[in-house]
């Protein structure tokens, strides 16, 4: 159960973290924060058997894709969390360090780039999108940036565990 909990508040707090940074990217930057609406359609799709889509943009709306779309982006955080104490330990959940956590926030760039961006018509690795060489960068900063939240979530994580 002790690990429950740690898992629980490392990926909400590795998730909120993304999240932050999306804000911050946007008003600095310019970038566009993901939409997880269209995560929310894919996944919706997949219960009318449709895995694979030509672009998910041009799929048609389902009622509720955003909120299902964000509540699948905490729930994949809290999954990603759960990397760490199944590969380094449960003694890693209460001293937790750097190098894991970027270690686990980096691999899980393999997700979006093998998984959902071919997915939903993305291609492999953003392929098939106009610029894929930045959405890639991006990609693996704000899964490094997950990485860095889950060192932080976590050392709150285990300070109240």
């Amino acid at each position: 159960m002790e690990n429950f909990a740690w898992i629980f508040l490392a990926g909400i707090g590795a998730t909120a973290t993304t999240d932050l940074w999306a804000m911050a990217r946007k008003q600095l930057f310019g970038v566009a924060p993901p939409n997880y609406g269209l995560v929310g359609r894919w996944i919706a799709a997949m219960h009318r058997g449709r895995f694979m889509h030509e672009s998910i943009a041009a799929t048609p709306p389902v009622r509720g894709e955003v909120a299902l779309g964000w509540i699948a982006h905490y729930l994949i955080g809290i999954g990603f969390a759960a990397l760490l104490p199944a590969i380094w330990g449960s003694d890693w959940t209460r001293r937790p360090t750097l190098l894991p956590a970027l270690i686990v926030g980096v691999a899980t760039v393999a997700a979006p780039f093998f998984v959902m961006q071919p997915a939903m018509g993305a291609g492999i690795a953003a392929s098939r999108t106009p610029r894929p060489a930045g959405a890639r960068i991006q990609s693996l900063i704000n899964h490094a940036i997950f990485g860095l939240g889950l060192y932080a979530s976590g050392l709150l994580a285990s300070l109240v565990n």
